[in-house]
């Protein structure tokens, strides 16, 4: 069974037992997840319109990690005008725990 969830603007593919990084959640040991957009059980799949009612995916929340150091430089020619910028995104480790589909 797998399901396909939105969060934080963005869409993931989720099975029970999955460890995936989202976008950082302010939220306890468990988040529940409303937002379900499909879900397959191995018979009929259910394509909501926008969401599948009375559907949710259960995780448990592992920690934070941070993405990648993203670069951005700057640089105008023979203006001595140069600038680095950096950015690292922060995320949240979650581990899905249930899917539930009524």
């Amino acid at each position: 069974m797998y399901a396909i969830i939105e969060t934080g603007s963005k869409q993931y593919r989720v099975e029970e037992g999955d460890e995936i990084n989202v976008e950082l959640l302010g939220a306890d040991k468990t988040v529940t997840f409303d937002k379900v957009l499909f879900v397959d059980d191995g018979k009929t799949p259910r394509v909501g319109l926008p969401y599948v009612p009375n559907c949710s995916v259960h995780a448990e929340l592992i920690g934070e990690t941070k993405g990648p150091k993203v670069i951005a430089y700057k640089y105008k020619q023979r203006k001595k005008s140069r600038r680095l910028v950096g950015h690292r995104q922060k995320y949240s480790r979650i581990k899905i725990t249930k899917i539930s589909a009524a």
